[in-house]
């Protein structure tokens, strides 16, 4: 399949909280109808929910004919055998050791394979093929929520090493303050850190953005030291793999006015020469962008191996 012959590719992108299903027009480089469906998802729930609620979303969106679909979906994941390796992150149990590459054969509409993508690998791709990196040979994506995902790309192929690359791509590997980086910069760090400065039972990052906004001290200082730090960490990599362009995505990405000027603080912090000439953005396309991306990885790779070429 090559953009430009009309092909449409079927796509699930999985969260912890909720599961979407679009169908991907490779054509326009956009959504099919501009339609996407959602349904909600309970992370910890059993295997057969999850595959349920994947099903019955995937129905909304089938088509008429039998093709294979792609899913994009966050690590720890075997994404060559589909079988889950969750453990100790806090949702996904049930995946652990389950095949659902099999689950979804046998139950999706009219699926003749399915691929699996990691969710960060496909936000990054899909930001640019067709949004805020698009035209960027160097590409750093982050995204942000439940943890830090991220990507590093060079001419639309996924990088696993090299100078600036974080071990295996992934950055939520390193560690800040002796801790792993995810202590500090995650949902439940920013909430952890807040109770901590307020006292207060912690509200989710959403309401802690709201009070930062209307000048709560606490508030406004818990994203500046985490994003300041997310930022020191990021400062040597960028230093080394001299990306055009850091792409911010993800639930806390919504809140980028109070990330982005911590962010850049500790980028120039560490690294000011080079800083200067990356493009530090927002997602272009923040919901479609791990749709986009994972069709165009299930397309040009044609097999879940993790490299991709150019369309």
């Amino acid at each position: 399949m090559r953009p430009g012959d009309g092909s449409v590719v079927p796509v699930l992108e999985v969260g912890g909280t909720h599961v979407t299903a679009a169908r991907v027009d490779l054509t326009t480089r956009g959504l099919r109808s501009g339609r996407s469906v959602h349904e909600p998802l309970d992370g910890d729930g059993s295997a057969e929910h999850i595959v349920s609620a994947l099903v019955r979303c995937a129905a909304q969106v089938s088509g008429a004919s039998a093709e294979p679909w792609a899913v994009a979906l966050p690590g720890p994941f075997d994404y060559e055998r589909g079988i889950g390796r969750y453990e100790g992150v806090g949702k996904f149990d049930a995946l652990r050791g389950f095949d659902l590459r099999a689950a979804l054969t046998a139950s999706l509409p009219g699926a003749t394979a399915v691929s699996f993508w990691n969710d960060a690998d496909a936000f990054a791709l899909g930001e640019w093929w067709a949004g805020a990196a698009r035209g960027h040979r160097r590409v750093v994506g982050i995204t942000l929520g439940t943890g830090v995902g991220s990507c590093f790309l060079h001419d639309g192929r996924v990088l696993r090493h090299g100078p600036g690359v974080a071990p295996e791509g992934r950055v939520h590997t390193l560690r800040y303050a002796g801790g792993p980086l995810e202590e500090t910069v995650s949902r439940r760090a920013l909430r952890r850190a807040y109770a901590r400065a307020s006292g207060a039972s912690p509200p989710d990052v959403r309401e802690i953005a709201r009070l930062a906004r209307q000048g709560d001290r606490a508030a406004a200082g818990v994203f500046a030291e985490t994003f300041g730090a997310l930022g020191r960490v990021l400062g040597p990599l960028l230093a080394a793999f001299e990306p055009t362009v850091l792409v911010v995505g993800g639930a806390i990405a919504g809140a980028w006015d109070l990330v982005s000027g911590p962010l850049r603080a500790g980028l120039t912090e560490v690294a000011p020469a080079r800083v200067r000439r990356i493009v530090i953005t927002s997602a272009q396309r923040p919901a479609e962008a791990p749709l986009l991306g994972a069709a165009y990885l299930a397309t040009a790779c044609g097999e879940p191996r993790g490299r991709t070429a150019p369309l």
